[in-house]
């Protein structure tokens, strides 16, 4: 069995965390060269390449991140152990570092994490935001505990994650009160009425637009947005008719004072836990997942 050196390990870890040798070497009180000789051993028993340099400074590898964020929880837990011994308060709590795709509005990523905080007051909920591929990359790295995607990780990403559906959900159409109009006749309604719709590309502009071809109905464009919340905002302002997964519908009645004009089953939106494991492990993913499938989307999961 192959041992980890930890000494080696903190030289690392310090190192990382002051950003130079020579930092190091004052905050250790060691020689700059027994140090770097420590690293060179580190990264041989590793077989890996964990810094390297940079014009003058020293970067951390992609591999040497990984290792980081371990020796992070390693000398953590080192360090709550030890004020355990003594009967000390140890100050530990369940941390949960979760990516969340870009284009799923805020509201829902809320809705989705809250269940989590709900089931640990303890938790320190860190969230990251990007675009699916960039997340799935800091997964990969082990950065991010899941990521929360409204498609699934595609096997065309080089990435070995594992899909967890938490359930899907129909549309729902507002608009101000100046379209209240359209209530009639909706969907046919929509035909030439000023719309607010997402980017192309994002899985919703797909569903509605397979959607609205296959009724033959064409509405006007008034506005593309990669920000939903910037959407809602502007049709609250009354731009155009806009559209939200149907969980979220008393909220934004409640907070943009707009109109439910009509809803469509037809146009789903799904929403995915990605994690490196096949089986769910982490409590707090555990607990998003659960009150996903069983109260937020309930039967529809």
């Amino acid at each position: 069995m192959e041992w980890l050196n930890y000494h080696h390990l903190f030289y690392f870890w310090t190192v990382a965390r002051a950003g130079s040798i020579a930092k190091a070497s004052q905050e250790l009180r060691l020689a700059q060269p027994t140090i770097s000789n420590q690293l060179k051993t580190l990264e041989g028993s590793l077989g890996v390449k964990l810094l390297e340099r940079q014009g003058r400074r020293l970067v951390l590898t992609d591999v040497g991140r990984t290792v980081l964020r371990y020796a992070d929880d390693i000398f953590r837990t080192g360090s709550e152990l030890q004020r355990a011994v003594k009967g000390l308060p140890t100050g530990q709590r369940l941390r949960l570092v979760a990516g969340v795709v870009d284009v799923i509005p805020k509201r829902m990523a809320a809705l989705l994490l809250q269940p989590a905080v709900d089931a640990h007051p303890d938790l320190t909920l860190v969230c990251r935001e990007g675009p699916l591929p960039q997340l799935l990359a800091a997964l990969a790295l082990h950065e991010l505990d899941v990521v929360i995607a409204d498609v699934p990780a595609s096997e065309e990403v080089k990435v070995k994650a594992f899909n967890h559906r938490l359930g899907d959900c129909g549309t729902s159409f507002f608009a101000a009160a100046r379209h209240a109009g359209l209530r009639k006749g909706f969907p046919r309604s929509l035909q030439g009425a000023p719309s607010l719709l997402p980017s192309p590309g994002t899985a919703l502009r797909r569903a509605l637009d397979g959607w609205l071809d296959g009724l033959g109905v064409r509405p006007e464009l008034a506005g593309e947005f990669d920000d939903s919340a910037l959407m809602m905002a502007f049709g609250e302002r009354g731009l155009g008719v806009f559209a939200a997964p149907r969980v979220l519908e008393e909220e934004i009645r409640s907070e943009h004072g707009v109109q439910v004009v009509g809803r469509a089953d037809e146009v789903r939106e799904t929403f995915y836990a990605i994690t490196v494991e096949r089986r769910l492990r982490h409590p707090a993913v555990v607990a998003i997942a659960e009150a996903a499938r069983d109260a937020l989307f309930g039967a529809a999961a």
